[in-house]
């Protein structure tokens, strides 16, 4: 079991921590994870050649892995309700895995056969209600809908502009709260939709996040309430880029200000707010590094310099679990 421990200084306000950091090694495998979920005190997975799986927090050694397909599939969503996972392949046919919990049997029960179906996100409202994002061939927003224990595409009016899209990055260009859904595009325009889960209708907002090319926009998004939330991003093709990959708003995604631009690390791919801080601690990864900030995205201090990875949930208050290329690694907070 590899554990590396780094020292690092984390600074609240007009305070300065020093604590410490420890990396604990969960799983070394030739995979590719860009989507975690987190039950019954394991960490879950899906990812590259079909690999679907968990690794136990407490006791790595207590592991399992499955093929969802006997296809090389590559899946970058995963998501659960109280019973089952969840996963869709990236690529047409875009085949939606429901995998038991217990069991871990899976079938197949939805098929989207659009030969531009690419599926970035697959986000869980609540137990009735599911979105996924997938790509379109014909410039209008596609959402496939989970309500009630049925499969179908969201009737919407919502077209998106040229070159706009989402990125499959991390599972998290969508999020959730009690009466909206907010939807993350990224390309050659990034902008916020925002979908009023009472009427069903959507708000299109414009951000200043960088955009303009393919690779440029937001790559993730998470929200404390219906009122704050974050975005993070940027350019992969120019990881050290960091000009406007960063924002936070406060009114519920109808406005945006740009954070610490040109102060932080680059890309990001994933962002996530600390459970319980309201937004105040919040963090980051990219493929270069991590990142955290505990002003509410304002000013960011990289942390560790760890390379290869894309997403990130948080376990806890002091334990966060990070997964990409060929890993899943545990940081304890101490």
């Amino acid at each position: 079991m590899k554990k590396l421990i780094t020292g690092i200084i984390l600074f609240f306000g007009t305070f300065v921590w020093a604590q410490n950091i420890i990396f604990e090694t969960l799983l070394n495998d030739k995979i590719s994870i860009r989507a975690l979920e987190i039950y019954n005190h394991k960490v879950w997975y899906s990812g590259t050649d079909s690999k679907f799986g968990y690794v136990d927090l407490k006791d790595s050694k207590n592991r399992k892995q499955i093929k969802l397909s006997d296809e090389k599939l590559q899946f970058r969503t995963l998501a659960q309700d109280k019973n089952s996972f969840y996963a869709i392949n990236i690529e047409s046919p875009a085949y939606f895995f429901k995998i038991d919990k217990e069991k871990m049997i899976s079938q197949i029960v939805f098929t989207d056969l659009s030969k531009a179906a690419f599926y970035d996100t697959f986000h869980f409202v609540n137990e009735e209600l599911a979105f996924a994002f997938s790509d379109t061939d014909d410039n209008r927003l596609k959402l496939t809908m989970y309500k009630h224990g049925e499969w179908s595409f969201f009737k919407n009016n919502i077209k998106l502009n040229p070159g706009e899209a989402a990125f499959a990055a991390s599972n998290t260009n969508i999020a959730s709260g009690k009466n909206y859904v907010w939807i993350a595009t990224g390309g050659k325009s990034s902008r916020i939709l925002k979908l009023n889960l009472n009427n069903q209708q959507i708000e299109v907002f414009n951000t200043p996040f960088v955009q303009g090319e393919s690779s440029q926009g937001m790559y993730s998004i998470d929200f404390a309430n219906e009122k704050f939330g974050i975005a993070v991003g940027g350019d992969y093709t120019k990881q050290e880029a960091n000009i406007n990959n960063i924002a936070t708003t406060n009114d519920g995604g109808q406005t945006w200000q740009i954070q610490a631009s040109g102060k932080n690390a680059g890309y990001m791919t994933c962002v996530k707010i600390k459970p319980g801080s309201k937004g105040r601690e919040i963090i980051a990864v990219g493929d270069q590094h991590i990142s955290y900030s505990s002003d509410f995205g304002k000013t960011w201090k990289k942390i560790s310099d760890e390379k290869g990875l894309f997403v990130c949930k948080w376990i806890d208050k002091k334990t966060v679990v990070f997964a990409g290329k060929d890993r899943i690694l545990k940081m304890n907070i101490n």
